[in-house]
């Protein structure tokens, strides 16, 4: 349990951290770019869940599956910002933290 709570806290701040490094060689702007955004979130996600189940003891191995739920949930999260449903939620946070909730909730739900 101990090993998932650090992987995670290394998925968030990889993630938060390492998509604008990678969005900068994307060259794409307006509402797209948050759905890119919300995939770039997915991938690194993936990645480091990958590397972490190498390194952390109790991890498993990743599949293609997790990806792709992890990709479905980010983007839904990102369609929410798109659609403008994201004022309708009462707390007040960073919005691109929906796609990367997402991502994250994605990547530990498929089993």
């Amino acid at each position: 349990m101990l090993s998932y709570l650090v992987l995670i806290a290394v998925q968030i701040a990889g993630a938060w951290f390492g998509a604008p490094q990678v969005l900068r060689y994307i060259p794409v702007s307006g509402d797209p770019r948050t759905f890119v955004h919300a995939a770039v979130f997915a991938v690194i996600v993936w990645i480091i869940g990958v590397l972490g189940s190498l390194v952390l003891k109790d991890v498993r191995q990743p599949g293609t599956g997790s990806l792709g739920l992890a990709l479905v949930l980010s983007l839904a999260g990102a369609a929410v910002i798109v659609t403008g449903l994201i004022a309708q939620i009462p707390f007040k946070f960073a919005p691109m933290f929906l796609p990367l909730g997402g991502a994250i909730l994605g990547y530990l739900i498929r089993r």
